[in-house]
């Protein structure tokens, strides 16, 4: 009898596993044809590499219709990877836009890469997204990458749910999973579902919330799957009481169930609609994340986890409530560009208000007025041609010429000034500033800037003649678009294009992308440690520049110091103004926008020390006097700021600052004692040592980034192959005195 009771359940509740989540419209389309904002989602897969993120997104491609076979990242045939680089070498290295439909709601997917030379590629992914799904390896748990994403991800508030993924491995480990994520993510994980296995091997969930086991058909790709009862009584108890404490925890969280409980006096007459209710309310305030599990590679849980993305994670419209201030008016964020041989650039837009149009105009921040084209619907590589977009979808425009990643974009430039003024920005900047400016100070009330990583490795990079010098500068020119992390700068010294980058797989992918793409056979030198400079007590110094050009005499005299900053690392571009009676009696009559020169030349200069030419770290300016001739113009003014800071860093005793990485080693226990052994001689520092499982260790470190050239092939050799690394930056530290002349040394190539 409680078989048959348990069945009927069962039965109703597959098939229709969460009916008060749904958003209540039926339409998915509105009157115009663009996709209602209720019956969309915007999400981010993320993970630390190889935790099968893209093997994921191609199972959801596939179980959606959108494609006809499953490609496997081995094979080289993902809808995603689809650079050459990404195929040979089975990592996502650029973030691709998918979109499908699932149970009428049009799913926007992007697949970040889960390696920390690309993290910049993962920040631009997230301001275009309303949530995220992180991927973790259910034998690894949480790794140095996932916390880096799930920091990414915090700044910009997304609410997440989290997918242990590989459970099918032996060393599987769901409640260690769920332990990593309250201690070293620091927060409250909501598990949904309890693996089930037989004979070692995952065939499929017990879903908690329905109380019934989820088992996949293995023949058919994991297409199809089945709710069938637990027959089990100490199992389904089990889980009834694995249920009640997921309701009790929601109790506390949220007042609607809580009253519910109080007024039933008990968990078992509460209703699950109220359940489903409270994860999403919690999930959408960043005070839960949902757990589910599964194997992308055998084909269990998807489908579940495409069914939880559209129950827990939220539409457009519940979120961004910011851009109201633009009405009906087209307002929308450039998240990413790209190249394609045929069609030009292709500028990715989320579209937060109003709707784009096939030869629609549109302005940036950079004050242009673009055309768009074409549009075509995201999926990776392939172009399909569509007429518009609307308010919570993302478009591909063919067209813009000039926009960069992190462009806001509007309408035109009277919507920008009515959203400026609904924003209460003083009426003062907005006249005073063009509507560019004023574009760029809505971005930054909107928090839309996007902090772009320092390099932690340069290069210089040259053409295999000089005739090809053009093509390479284009070429340059046109990644550094797609990825604002590539810095390219010229150094008037060698007369050589200096690349810097991410990290050393960051270059060479950069090298071989204008090999294949460009079809430029360009030679990378050696590459160095991008250290930066500190100054080690305040600097004084004075500057006049006097000059006569087309017949107009150009004068400027300033007085500045250069002084350590001891609030801590990143304050490099800081310039304060002397508030003394003296200093602002001659600064006053400096005008705004010559100060702006001023402070632009001054940053530009402070980011080439004068000891091997990196940033100038840790410091602050302190302007003390600014006289200015009358007709001097603003490209003198900036050019003189450079040079009187240059003059004062001559004389300046500075320091060098190397870059530090953060290590994490999964090694067994019986090869940590030579492992650290190595890492002492490398002047690393030991964080940390834990267990994971019963015959591995994990080893926590810090470390200069210039003793870890080698370090994973070492590694490997030490542990006879079974030893893992991770890396990621970890800021910088002062070197000491010996350390800073042998790397001195190795920069000038003496050693």
């Amino acid at each position: 009898m409680l078989c048959n009771r348990l069945l009927n359940v069962a039965i109703v509740l597959h098939r229709v596993r969460f009916p008060s989540v749904l958003p209540s419209c039926r339409n998915v389309h509105n009157s115009d044809g663009t996709i209602s904002e209720k019956r969309i989602r915007n999400i981010g897969i993320l993970a630390h590499i190889d935790a099968g993120k893209t093997t994921t997104t191609e199972r959801m491609l596939y179980y959606s219709g959108r494609t006809e076979m499953l490609g496997e990242v081995m094979l080289g045939n993902t809808v995603t990877d689809f650079l050459q680089q990404e195929r040979e070498r089975g990592i996502t290295i650029c973030s691709a836009a998918v979109s499908f439909n699932w149970k009428e709601h049009r799913i926007n997917l992007l697949d970040t890469p889960g390696h920390i030379d690309f993290t910049m590629e993962v920040e631009q992914s997230l301001g275009a997204v309303d949530g995220t799904v992180v991927i973790l390896d259910g034998s690894a748990g949480v790794e140095a990458q996932t916390v880096t994403v799930w920091s990414q991800a915090d700044r910009h508030r997304l609410p997440r749910l989290v997918f242990v993924n590989k459970m099918d491995k032996e060393a599987a480990d769901f409640d260690a999973c769920l332990v990593d994520l309250k201690q070293q993510l620091s927060t409250v994980p909501l598990p949904l579902q309890v693996p089930i296995k037989e004979k070692g091997k995952l065939v499929g969930v017990i879903d908690l919330l329905s109380s019934t086991q989820i088992i996949w058909d293995g023949q058919n790709k994991g297409r199809s799957y089945k709710a069938i009862p637990i027959a089990n009584e100490e199992l389904h108890d089990e889980v009834q009481e694995k249920l009640y404490v997921l309701i009790d925890l929601l109790s506390g969280l949220d007042d609607n169930l809580a009253q519910a409980i109080i007024e039933a006096n008990s968990f078992e007459n509460v209703k699950l609609n109220l359940v489903l209710d409270a994860i999403r309310n919690c999930t959408l305030k960043q005070q839960i994340v949902p757990v589910l599990l599964g194997s992308s590679y055998k084909n269990v849980g998807v489908q579940l986890l495409m069914d939880s993305v559209l129950n827990f994670l939220p539409a457009p419209c519940e979120r961004n409530q910011i851009y109201d201030c633009f009405g009906t008016d087209f307002v929308g964020k450039v998240f990413k560009v790209t190249h394609d041989k045929q069609r030009g650039p292709i500028t990715m837009i989320r579209a937060f208000r109003g709707t784009v149009k096939k030869g629609s105009r549109f302005i940036t921040a950079t004050g242009g007025s673009e055309t768009i084209q074409r549009i075509y619907e995201p999926l990776a590589d392939e172009y399909r041609e569509i007429d518009s977009f609307g308010a919570g979808n993302i478009g591909l425009c063919a067209g813009p010429k000039a926009t960069v990643t992190g462009d806001l974009v509007v309408a035109n430039a009277a919507s920008l000034k009515k959203a400026l003024k609904r924003l209460s920005i003083a009426s003062e900047d907005a006249k005073e500033e063009e509507s560019s400016d004023g574009e760029l100070l809505l971005a930054s009330k909107l928090g839309l800037q996007t902090n772009i990583p320092d390099a932690v490795y340069f290069c210089s990079i040259e053409p295999p003649s000089s005739g090809q010098q053009t093509a390479l500068d284009n070429a340059l020119r046109e990644i550094q678009r797609e990825d604002p992390s590539l810095r390219v700068r010229y150094d008037e010294a060698t007369g050589q294009t200096v690349l810097g980058g991410m990290g050393q797989l960051h270059l060479e992918i950069v090298k071989s992308r204008i090999f294949t793409e460009y079809r430029i056979d360009a030679d990378l030198g050696p590459l160095q440690i991008a250290y930066k400079e500190t100054l080690e007590e305040p600097s004084r110094g004075q500057w006049t520049a006097e000059k006569e050009i087309a017949g107009s005499k150009q004068s400027v005299h300033m007085d500045m110091t250069i002084f350590p900053n001891e609030a801590g690392e990143g304050n490099a571009e800081r310039i304060v103004l002397d508030n003394s009676a003296d200093a602002q009696e001659t600064l006053k009559l400096v005008r705004p926008r010559q100060m702006a020169f001023f402070r632009k030349g001054a940053i530009g200069a402070l980011q080439r020390g004068p000891k091997l030419g990196g940033q100038l770290a840790n410091c602050t300016v302190k302007l003390h006097a600014l006289t200015i001739g009358r007709g001097t113009a603003d490209p003198f003014i900036m050019a003189a700021a450079a040079q009187c800071i240059g003059n004062i860093l001559t004389n300046a005793r500075c320091r060098l600052l190397e870059p530090d990485m953060f290590v994490e080693i999964v090694t067994p226990s019986e090869y940590l004692p030579p492992i650290l052994a190595d890492l002492s001689r490398r002047r690393a520092r030991i964080e940390d040592v834990a267990p994971r499982g019963s015959a591995n260790k994990v080893l926590k470190v810090i470390a200069p980034l210039a003793e870890l050239g080698d370090y994973s092939t070492v590694l490997r050799t030490i542990s006879s192959g079974t030893a893992s690394v991770s890396m990621e930056p970890s800021g910088h530290s002062l070197m000491n005195e010996s350390d800073e002349a042998s790397a001195m040394r190795r920069s000038l190539g003496l050693e």
